[in-house]
C-alpha cells in the first residue's frame, strides 16, 4: 500500500517542477488541514461555549453566594458573638453602688472587646450601647443613647429607638454618602429577652461588598443582597441600595421566581438563591452579551488563524522563491562546466544547506581545471612509466641470469664457497625483488631471511652463531614481506653483533594465543634509552637509522590495524630483542580503511 502510494504521488508530480511540488505538499498537509481544523474547532468550541453557558454561569452564581455569604457571616458571628456575652449582660444588667465596680466594668469591656473589634477588615467603630443609669459612659467602647449624630443624618437615640422597637435582633443598614457605609445593629439581651443595650458595628461597604458587587459577571450582569424584608442592602447599582425589591425594576423579575430558583425572560437570565438567615442573593445575568463575547472570542480565534496561514504561505513563496532561484543558478554554472568552462563560481550569501553546497561548488570549479592539468600530465607520464615498468622487469631476470651464470661456473672451478655465497645472494633477490604482492607466506619470508643470514655468516665466519626456533605450524600462514630482514641486519649493522665475544642471533617464530609471535634477540651493544626513544620514533641516529622499524609499524598497521604490533626492549650492552606480533591469517590479509 504504501509504494503504491509513493509510486502515484510521484507519477501524479511528475510533470511538476520543484516549486509547485513544494506548494501543492505545502497545502495538502500544512493549509487545508489547518483551516479545516481551525473552523471545526472554533464550530465545535461555540457549540461546546453554548452549552455550557448555564452551567458556567450557576457555577458562577454559587461561587459568588459563598463569598457573600461567607463575609455576612463573619460580621454576624462578630456582632453576636459580642450580644451573647454573658460576663457582658451581666454586667450590663447590674446596679452599681461605687465607682471601683464601674472602673471594673469598663476594664472588663475593653479588654474582652478591644481585641475583638479588630478581627475583621472593614470595621470603622465598634461600641457598646446601654441605658444602665448606674453604668457609666466611657467614650470608648461603653456609650448611652444621647442627642448626637451617629452617623449620616442619624441620631443616636432615634437609632436605639428603632433598634429596640424591631422585632429583629439582628439588622444590617446601607449608609450612603462620599463613603458608603454599612451599619450593623445587634441586640443583647437577658436570659428573661429583655433588651439591655445594643451592640453598633460600623462597617466600610466597599471593603465588605462593594468589591463583590461591582461588576460582576465581568461586567456581563448585576448582584443584589437581600435581607428577610426583601430590602436591598447590597448591589451592584448602588442608587437602589435600601429599597424594596418590589420598588424597583427587578419587581417583575422577582415575582417570576417565586416558588423556583431561577428563570430566563427576554434573553436574561435571573436567579435567587438562599442564604443564612433567610437573606437572599439574587443575580442577573444578560445572556445575549455573554454570547456575543464567547461568539467574538472564536471570532478572533479563527480571524487569528487565517492571519498566520496567510502569512506562512507568504513566507514560504518567498523562501521557494530563494531555494528554486539558487538552483537555478548552480545549474546554470554547471552548464559552463559541463563545456569546459572551469573559471566559474556562484556567490554565497546564507549559511544554510544550500550555502554549503555553493561553497562545495566553488571549490569543486577551482580544483577541476588543476584535475584537468593533473590529467594530462598523468597521460604524458604514462609511456614513460610503462618504460619503466618494463625496465623493472627485464632488471631482475638480468640479475638472476647472472647469478645462475656465475653459480655454474664456480662448480665448474669446484669453488663451493663462492657457489654457496652465489646462491645465497640468488634467494635472496628473488625474494627481494619480487614485487606482485606485498604480502607472502612466512615460509617464504623464512627463506629470505635465512639466505640473508647466511651471506652474512660468510662475510664473518665463525663470529656469530644464529639459533633457529620455529614452529611448523606456522609457515604456511601469511604475514607481510621483510619484516625479519631488516631487524635481523640491525642487528649486524647497529649492533655489530659480529664483535661480540660469543655473539648470537636468536630468531623465532611462534604460534601464541592470539596469532603469531616474531622474536629476533642478539648480545650487540645495544642501545642506549635516549636512543632506543629516537628508533622507535624512526628518527635518524649517527650513521644509522630506525626507518626500517618505522616502515615495519606502519605496514603493520596498514595490514593488521591495532591487532599487528612491534615491541623493542635494549639496554647498552646488553643487547637487543625486536617482537613482533600478527594475526594467524589462512588468507592473504588485505590493507585495511580506514575508519
Amino acid at each position: 500500500m504504501r509504494r503504491w502510494l509513493e509510486r502515484m504521488i510521484i507519477r501524479l508530480t511528475r510533470l511538476m517542477n520543484l516549486r509547485g511540488k513544494l506548494v501543492v505538499l505545502y497545502g495538502l498537509v500544512v493549509f487545508i488541514p489547518t483551516v479545516i481544523l481551525g473552523i471545526g474547532a472554533g464550530y465545535l468550541a461555540l457549540q461546546n461555549v453554548r452549552a455550557n453557558y448555564m452551567l458556567t454561569i450557576n457555577e458562577a452564581v454559587r461561587q459568588t453566594t459563598q463569598s457573600v455569604e461567607f463575609r455576612k457571616q463573619s460580621y454576624d458571628l462578630l456582632a453576636t458573638r459580642a450580644g451573647t456575652d454573658g460576663e457582658l449582660i451581666s454586667r450590663l444588667s447590674r446596679t452599681y453602688g461605687n465607682m471601683a465596680d464601674q472602673i471594673e466594668t469598663v476594664n472588663y469591656v475593653n479588654r474582652s472587646f478591644q481585641v475583638m473589634s479588630r478581627y475583621l477588615p472593614g470595621i470603622m467603630a465598634f461600641r457598646i450601647y446601654h441605658t444602665n443609669e448606674s453604668l457609666v459612659e466611657d467614650g470608648g467602647l461603653l456609650w448611652k443613647p444621647g442627642n448626637r449624630i451617629l452617623t449620616g443624618n442619624l441620631n443616636e437615640e432615634s437609632w436605639y429607638r428603632s433598634v429596640m422597637e424591631s422585632p429583629s435582633v439582628l439588622q444590617w443598614t446601607y449608609i450612603p454618602g462620599s463613603v458608603a457605609q454599612l451599619m450593623v445593629s445587634q441586640k443583647i439581651t437577658n436570659g428573661d429577652n429583655s433588651v439591655v443595650g445594643v451592640i453598633y458595628l460600623l462597617l466600610d461597604y466597599n471593603t465588605v461588598f462593594g468589591e463583590l458587587m461591582d461588576r460582576p459577571f465581568s461586567g456581563s450582569g448585576s448582584l443584589y443582597l437581600v435581607d428577610e424584608e426583601e430590602h436591598i442592602v447590597s448591589a451592584s447599582d448602588r442608587s437602589i441600595i435600601g429599597k424594596s425589591v418590589i420598588d424597583t425594576d427587578l419587581s417583575n423579575l422577582w415575582k417570576s421566581v417565586l416558588g423556583t430558583e431561577s428563570a430566563t425572560v427576554n434573553g436574561e437570565y435571573f436567579t435567587v438563591r438562599n442564604i443564612d438567615g433567610k437573606w437572599k442573593v439574587a443575580a442577573l445575568i444578560q445572556m445575549r452579551q455573554m454570547e456575543k463575547q464567547s461568539a467574538m472570542t472564536v471570532y478572533s480565534i479563527v480571524g487569528v488563524t487565517v492571519f498566520f496561514l496567510l502569512l506562512s504561505i507568504f513566507l514560504v513563496l518567498i523562501v521557494l522563491k530563494n531555494i528554486v532561484l539558487r538552483i537555478r543558478k548552480l545549474g546554470l554554472r554547471m552548464s559552463d562546466i559541463a563545456d569546459g568552462d572551469f573559471d566559474v563560481s556562484v556567490r554565497n550569501w546564507s549559511q544554510d544547506e544550500l550555502g554549503d553546497l555553493e561553497i562545495i561548488f566553488n571549490q569543486m570549479a577551482g580544483q577541476l581545471g588543476q584535475l584537468v592539468e593533473m590529467l594530462s600530465n598523468a597521460k604524458l607520464q604514462e609511456k614513460e612509466s610503462s618504460f619503466q615498468a618494463l625496465q623493472a622487469q627485464i632488471n631482475p631476470h638480468f640479475i638472476y641470469n647472472s647469478l645462475s651464470l656465475l653459480h655454474w661456473r664456480a662448480l665448474d672451478q669446484g669453488d663451493l664457497y663462492q657457489a654457496e655465497a652465489i646462491e645465497a645472494l640468488t634467494t635472496f633477490y628473488r625474494l627481494a625483488l619480487d614485487n606482485k604482492s606485498n604480502v607472502t607466506l612466512i615460509r617464504k619470508e623464512l627463506e629470505h631471511v635465512k639466505a640473508y643470514v647466511d651471506i652474512q655468516q660468510l662475510r664473518y665466519p665463525d663470529c656469530v652463531r644464529v639459533v633457529w626456533d620455529i614452529d611448523d605450524e606456522v609457515l604456511d600462514l601469511y604475514s607481510i614481506k621483510l619484516i625479519l630482514q631488516p631487524i635481523v641486519e640491525n642487528s649486524y649493522i647497529n649492533g655489530k653483533i659480529f664483535t661480540q665475544t660469543d655473539a648470537f642471533i636468536a630468531i623465532g617464530i611462534k604460534r601464541s594465543s592470539n596469532g603469531v609471535c616474531f622474536t629476533v634477540k642478539d648480545n650487540g651493544i645495544g642501545m642506549d634509552p635516549y636512543t632506543l626513544d629516537l628508533v622507535q620514533k624512526g628518527e635518524k641516529v649517527g650513521q644509522g637509522n630506525g626507518y626500517g622499524l618505522l616502515n615495519i609499524r606502519e605496514r603493520l598497521q596498514l595490514y593488521f590495524g591495532n591487532l599487528g604490533k612491534m615491541t623493542i626492549e635494549s639496554n647498552l650492552d646488553s643487547g637487543t630483542t625486536v617482537t613482533i606480533e600478527l594475526p594467524a591469517s589462512v588468507d592473504k590479509p588485505n590493507i585495511q580503511k580506514e575508519g
